[in-house]
């Protein structure tokens, strides 16, 4: 989408670079400057465009005008959204070194405090979704600091961006048509939707998809709230891990040590064995006790890093985790906040 959209900073670097040797830096800071200037101007009468076609289009498909006026009200293009989603940052961690970053010892205690804070509505919420209320914390600590920083982007406006960018365009205007149902629904004002630079939403950091599947108006005043609203938040979060299998009598699983010359081939998630065949395969627990002996569990072995780190014993919980974000790492983050709450130091 944004193809020739640059072709003015890039003849004005042309022309800048000729004189660079003879001319004032002063000037060439200029010309640089007038590139990027001409250059934004352009991309932004481009995305202008672009949003009269998305307002044409969405009134096609039914939406109303009124809703369409608020939503694009103050639209804006986020150069910066566009920057995050082409350079997302790799960094090269193992489990031992993010999990004190993900969860230092503040955000654990932090995590029993709000723990105990909500408790009574946790459980409530927990009992009727069948999601123990310790994973609902450690997911909302995980995701935004207990809600505390849910993102300061316009979602519309990062929706808008990223689909006119053009990388990604048919699932972001998806994301986008799940917005302003959103908005039409009543369930947001325009100007207090805001999320991340990807539009994640609110203190469960819901796609607007996710939101449409999950969300869930717990305190029924006739808003699903994921932004201001702890019934709605944690509400929906458990139904989110409700819905895509989680189970309330296991845990998400647990660290164990590998035996010497374990196949790594059986590592992976879509490899389950019965926990006493992967107890006959030599896996104990991390201490060197021997695995629980229930035989109603299924288990996966999972190794992140690889056999010198740490290496999990995966339930359906953990499965459930990876809907939810399709990273080890994330899930690792959440098992350990939730076991630190379960199991206070």
């Amino acid at each position: 989408m944004l193809t020739n959209k640059i072709k003015v900073a890039g003849l004005a670097f042309c022309l800048a670079s000729s004189f660079a040797l003879s001319a004032p830096a002063s000037a060439y800071q200029e010309a640089e400057d007038k590139a990027k200037k001409e250059s934004s101007e352009e991309v932004n009468q481009q995305f202008a465009t672009y949003v009269e076609a998305l307002k044409a289009e969405a009134i096609e498909s039914g939406y109303k005008q009124d809703t369409l006026d608020k939503a694009f009200a103050k639209v804006k293009y986020y150069e910066r959204a566009v920057e995050l989603d082409k350079n997302q940052p790799e960094f090269k961690l193992t489990l031992d070194t993010y999990l004190p970053r993900a969860v230092p010892e503040w955000k654990a205690a932090k995590a029993l405090e709000k723990y105990n804070e909500h408790k009574e509505l946790l459980e409530r919420v927990g009992k009727e979704y069948g999601v123990q209320p310790r994973f609902i914390v450690a997911l909302w600590g995980i995701e935004t600091n207990f809600g505390s920083f849910t993102g300061g982007f316009d979602v519309v406006s990062a929706l808008t961006t990223l689909a006119f960018d053009g990388r990604r365009e048919a699932f972001f205007k998806k994301q986008l048509w799940e917005a302003l149902t959103i908005i039409e629904d009543g369930h947001i004002e325009p100007e207090q939707m805001k999320g991340s630079w990807a539009g994640a939403m609110g203190q469960t950091q819901f796609m607007p998809s996710s939101f449409m599947s999950y969300a869930v108006d717990y305190d029924n005043d006739g808003k699903k709230d994921i932004w201001g609203s702890y019934p709605d938040v944690f509400a929906s979060a458990a139904n989110y891990l409700s819905s895509v299998g989680w189970k309330d009598d296991v845990t998400w699983g647990r660290q164990v040590q590998l035996p010497e010359g374990f196949d790594e081939s059986l590592a992976g998630l879509d490899t389950k064995k019965k926990l006493a065949e992967w107890a006959d395969l030599g896996v104990t627990r991390f201490d060197g006790s021997e695995l629980p002996s229930r035989a109603d569990i299924d288990a996966s072995i999972v190794i992140p890093d690889d056999k010198e780190g740490r290496v999990y014993l995966a339930y359906a919980n953990y499965d459930a985790l990876m809907r939810w974000n399709r990273s080890h790492y994330f899930v690792a983050a959440v098992g350990y906040l939730s076991d630190r709450i379960r199991f206070p130091r």
